[in-house]
């Protein structure tokens, strides 16, 4: 009996396996407002068989996005977008999930296509926030660094956010703590060298994350599961490591707010040295479920059916967040059922459907 097709509880959610589309970003929305594309990306996924579909990261405010193709979920327009999207996912068997973000000393950037370098407020973009005046690399625009008001009023668009997640019918949230993003600017001591409340030692460090955490609690109902992404390690001396992410975890799991850590790395700053390989991140999930108590998801070059069997059978992880296999194919899930001896999970209209 194949362990990663067996259903997965989260508070009220029940998702039909451990197969996660992880947050992908497209970079082709309009002001932060998505179209067919995403209709047609993210319904893919769902009837492909996953078990728990997740957006992009969607971003809190304009100015929080990381690009300006990237998705947001701030006014009533892109609230409309969002209650298809997650109707869609949901009438193909699977959880719709919500990754909610913000760019941080990141935002403002070019599309990845078109090269990725920051676009100034002159040529059309808008200034960074960040923990303090440090940009991102050298030569990068100078982010604003943010006051205490500032923080509180980011905290409630995270808030507004969840809400609106809520309201258009999603039934997992995850808050965006990794990858150099906002919070995770402020986790990190490579970027947050502040000495107030929100700098300093690792409590401090991470108070922003956790005034998130309890905003959005604030609007995301005790039935729902809320899940956190973090770079569990920054890859680079000076920085976060899997000790002080494991007693982040820890302080999470004291609060009975949040359900699974998605266990990601890096993004912190270009010097970070790092070298990627099938399942390389793993062992971060791995050690912050043994080390918090708390479900993680492992994310990070999982390609085949095998392997994240493997994970979930061995205990390693409770989700598998797979991202480029499934941008290769959509259908992967249909595919791992048949080699790991599950049912594949097909819609009715398929059933007759012969799968390879």
């Amino acid at each position: 009996m194949s362990k990663l097709f067996e259903p997965v509880t989260f508070r009220s959610v029940t998702a039909r396996n451990r197969i996660t589309v992880s947050p992908m970003c497209q970079y082709v929305a309009t002001e932060g407002l998505g179209d067919d594309w995403h209709v047609q990306h993210l319904g893919a996924h769902a009837f492909g068989g996953a078990g728990i579909v997740f957006t992009e990261a969607t971003h809190v405010a304009a100015v929080a996005r990381i690009t300006p193709g990237c998705l947001g979920l701030w006014t009533d327009e892109q609230q409309a977008l969002a209650t298809r999207l997650a109707a869609l996912i949901t009438r193909a068997g699977a959880v719709p999930g919500m990754q909610i973000a913000h760019a941080g000393r990141k935002a403002s950037s070019h599309v990845p296509w078109d090269g990725g370098k920051p676009i100034t407020p002159e040529a059309g973009g808008w200034v960074p926030l960040g923990p303090t005046e440090t940009p991102f690399y050298p030569g990068a625009p100078t982010p604003h660094p943010l006051g205490t008001d500032e923080l509180h009023t980011i905290a409630g668009q995270f808030a507004a956010t969840a809400r609106r997640a809520r309201q258009a019918g999603f039934r997992i949230l995850e808050i965006h703590g990794a990858h150099g993003y906002l919070i995770s600017s402020f986790l990190s001591p490579v970027s947050n060298t502040r000495n107030d409340g929100y700098g300093g030692d690792l409590a401090g460090r991470a108070r922003l994350l956790f005034e998130v955490v309890d905003a959005v609690r604030s609007e995301w109902p005790e039935d729902l599961p809320l899940f956190v992404r973090l770079s569990c390690t920054d890859w680079m001396p000076g920085g976060m490591g899997i000790e002080e992410t494991v007693q982040v975890a820890k302080w999470l799991a004291a609060t009975g707010k949040v359900d699974l850590i998605d266990c990601s790395s890096g993004g912190v700053h270009t010097d970070q040295k790092l070298s990627v390989y099938p399942g390389y991140q793993v062992p971060f999930a791995e050690a912050v479920k043994r080390g918090s108590g708390l479900a993680t998801g492992a994310v990070g070059m999982i390609i085949a059916p095998e392997q994240a069997e493997e994970i979930i059978a061995n205990g390693r992880a409770d989700l598998a967040f797979i991202a480029r296999a499934l941008l290769a194919e959509p259908s992967w899930p249909l595919r791992a059922a048949r080699l790991l001896g599950a049912k594949p999970p097909l819609a009715q209209p398929y059933h007759r459907a012969v799968l390879p």
